[in-house]
Order: structure tokens, then sequence, then C-alpha cells
């Protein structure tokens, strides 16, 4: 269902209204099972021509007798109906599984797998583009499910130290894959390795011309959440391209609160010239 807000925020993306800050999607919410567990997302524009074409989801969601923590990043590239539609449909996706509560990760590997299907199906509404995603649920304030698409990434910390918990799908890396499906990658033009000398990433949603050379398979983790945890953190490759992981959770290890915290971390990266759109949330267990 969409509030009051998020269709101000929809109109003003659709339209390509307002500046970084005053087009910036920014929001935080809390656990009610664990009042130490909260959330808070802030959103950037990057500074290409094109409009916003990151999405974030957010919330906390009873779901019978358990909460569940749903939150993911969107990264799309020529279009952001792709990204929309990730936004609108893949958690409900995945919640539909049946075996989503025994079989956790067949679940997700799978709903990414219908939603794509679906995307691919629609693609007269939703255009050739694509979208990286990188989604974590979090189940009772306990187990930690991130999946990941693309170059978005899942880093988790733990007495100030970084873990990544998801993989970037990086066209370099997964060549052989690439070229046994008949595509190719080449860094002509330019200095980035791509698919068909287009797509930076190796797994995406969507992009239907590019799909027999790309995978949709997610990459999948699972973390007990302790209490050495302190946050958990996920970005588009706005941050990733201007800092690593141990750098971005040094930069907010001490910001209390998570919105401030996403907030604080866009900022660096800003400062950093980072010119991409950035999305950030962080999951604070402290």
């Amino acid at each position: 269902m969409t509030n009051g807000k998020e269709l101000l925020i929809k109109v003003k993306e659709k339209v390509g209204l307002g500046s970084t800050e005053s087009s910036a999607e920014t929001g935080r919410g809390k656990s009610k099972i664990s009042k130490h567990v909260t959330h808070g997302y802030h959103t950037a524009k990057g500074k290409s021509a094109h409009p916003m074409e990151d999405y974030v989801f957010a919330e906390f969601k009873q779901v019978e007798d358990n909460e569940l923590g749903l939150f993911a990043i969107f990264d799309g590239h020529v279009s952001q109906d792709v990204p929309d539609y990730l936004r609108s449909h893949l958690f409900n996706n995945i919640l539909k599984e049946p075996n989503f509560w025994t079989e956790t990760e067949n679940a997700v590997r799978k709903a990414y797998r219908i939603t794509d299907s679906k995307i691919l199906e629609k693609s007269a509404d939703l255009g050739k583009g694509g979208s990286t995603a990188v989604t974590a649920i979090l189940i009772n304030c306990q187990k930690l499910v991130v999946a990941n698409l693309g170059d978005s990434r899942a880093v988790i910390s733990r007495n100030g130290k970084a873990k990544q918990l998801s993989v970037d799908h990086e066209p370099d890396s997964e060549r052989k894959d690439i070229e046994d499906r008949g595509g190719f990658v080449t860094k002509f033009p330019g200095d980035v390795a791509r698919v068909d000398g287009q797509l930076a990433v190796a797994r995406a949603f969507g992009d239907k011309t590019m799909k027999d050379h790309l995978s949709s398979d997610p990459h999948i983790t699972v973390e007990m959440i302790d209490e050495d945890t302190d946050f958990v953190l996920l970005a588009s490759d706005g941050i990733w391209h201007v800092m690593n992981n141990q750098e971005a959770v040094d930069c907010i290890k001490n910001v209390k609160d998570a919105r401030e915290a996403a907030k604080a971390l866009i900022e660096e990266a800003l400062h950093r010239k980072s010119t991409d759109d950035i999305s950030v949330v962080v999951v604070k267990f402290q």
C-alpha cells in the first residue's frame, strides 16, 4: 500500500523534479520485538542527466507470529521501471513461496527466478532495461538472509570489523560462463569490463536483449545475529566506487541513529567525488 509520502516521491521521480537533496528518499523504522533494532535509509541522485534509478525498500512487517525486517536496494540501468517493479513485487513473491519458513534460501532463489521471468514477460511495458538487487530479510531479529544480483552490496559490522555478505557479480570473474552462453566480455571502449560491451555486471534482473548471456541466479548468504553485531549496511555501487567495506563501516560506526548513519555515508561518498546515484540502508542492532 502506498502512503502519501511514497506517492509524492514517485511523482517527483517520474517527472524528474527536485535537486539531489529535495528529491532524496529518506526514512526510518524500528522493530516491535526488539527495541535495539532500528533501520534508516537515505538516497542521493547522481550527476547523470537521467532521473534517479535507485529504489529502496525498508520496513518491519508482522507475518503471523513472526516479525520480518525487509530491506533492499534496486539499482536500475536504462530505465526506472524494472527497479520500481522489483520494489513492488520481489518481497511479495518471496513471501508467497510455500517453503519460505522451512527452506528460506530455496524460496528466495526460486522467487528471484520467478520475478525475473515476470519482468521479461512484461518487457513491452517495463522496457529493455534491468536492475541489480541486494535484499536482506531479518527473521525475528535473529537470522539474516542476504541475496544479491550485480554490484549493490551488503556488509555486516561485528565489533567494528567489516565482512561482505554479498558477491559483486563482475563480468571478468564470470567470463567463462558468459562465453559459454554465447556472449563476450570486453573493456572496449573504456576501461570497465562489460557483457557484450554493454553491461558492467554479470547478473541482473531484466535486460531482455542480453538475457541469454546473463544470469539471474542470486548469491545467498545466511548470518545469525549475535551480541557482537553492530549493524548491517546495504548500498548501491555509488558507495563502493569510492570506498571499501571497512572504510564504510568506519565512517558510520559511531553514528547512533540509523537514518543519520545512512545520510553520513552518502555525504562521505559525495565528498570523495562519487557521481553515481547512491542509496543506503542501515540496520542497527546496538
